[in-house]
């Protein structure tokens, strides 16, 4: 082979090479603005499940105003939850959005008895009514280093879960936390239809859902989210949105569950 012709080889593979490079390149660009738009709508997915969280309590509020105008006490109490719970609906979408642009909200020390009694407030929902005992042992001096409102969005869709786990047959739901040397761990137990270990490893992927029979009988059990008062099953998002937001405070949350006996959610959050 003469120098001339590996020359030209040469430049060959070169002028090969850089067009190579150029599709990879391109290749690496539409990548990137698939996974904004994959972003975009997991953020707008996270929304709307929370939104809707916060939608039938506030029509429980309006209807129960429009049924008692006459009651003039029971009628301000209903508009001021109402008030309030747009005002944390329009903070729920600000974080959905901060996390989904991976843009940080000011983390402050609170305490989180108010924050896990606030969740019960925005549902609006008396679990005696469902045959579920709740008991909250969270001490009143125990705070955490949190954005709140992300904080009681993981809570929030862990009560409801464990609710949805719970009917018809009702149950215990315990809300415990325990202040550590570095830690503060946040658990949130039921007692009810538990999931199959061969399922267990996926219930924190975002749309993943499970539908079986159990010792509750018939039961659609969607991981991380809840079926509303008329029975219509969530869209598995609740879960993938508390490990988002559990693992932006740089905390872990992980679960135990055994079919039958019920299940247990453990959020360890750093003090620092």
């Amino acid at each position: 082979m003469t120098l001339t012709s590996i020359i030209a080889k040469r430049k060959t593979m070169h002028r090969e090479l850089s067009q190579q490079q150029q599709r990879t390149d391109e290749l690496e660009r539409q990548a990137l603005q698939l996974e904004s738009l994959a972003n975009l709508g997991s953020a707008m997915a996270m929304i709307a499940h929370e939104i809707n969280n916060l939608l039938t309590p506030l029509s429980n509020y309006a209807e129960l105003a429009l049924q008692n105008p006459e009651d003039r006490v029971l009628t301000e109490r209903s508009l001021r939850k109402t008030a309030t719970n747009c005002r944390h609906a329009g903070k729920v979408m600000e974080s959905i959005l901060s996390m989904a642009n991976a843009s940080s909200i000011e983390r402050v020390d609170t305490p989180l008895l108010p924050l896990v009694k606030g969740v019960f407030d925005c549902l609006c929902r008396d679990f005696n009514k469902d045959c579920i005992t709740v008991e909250i042992k969270v001490g009143d001096d125990l705070r955490v280093r949190v954005v709140p409102v992300q904080l009681q969005q993981a809570i929030m869709n862990l009560v409801l879960n464990a609710r949805e786990a719970m009917v018809p047959k009702g149950g215990n739901l315990t809300i415990e936390a325990q202040d550590g040397a570095d830690s503060v761990v946040i658990r949130i137990r039921d007692t009810g239809c538990g999931i199959e270990r061969a399922e267990i490893g996926k219930v924190f992927d975002s749309f993943f859902s499970t539908k079986h029979k159990t010792a509750c009988g018939e039961h659609s059990r969607i991981a991380g989210s809840a079926c509303d008062e008329q029975g219509r099953s969530g869209n598995g998002l609740g879960l993938a949105l508390c490990r988002k937001v559990v693992e932006s405070h740089n905390g872990t949350i992980t679960v135990d569950s055994q079919p039958g006996q019920g299940t247990t959610f453990t959020i360890t959050l750093p003090k620092k």
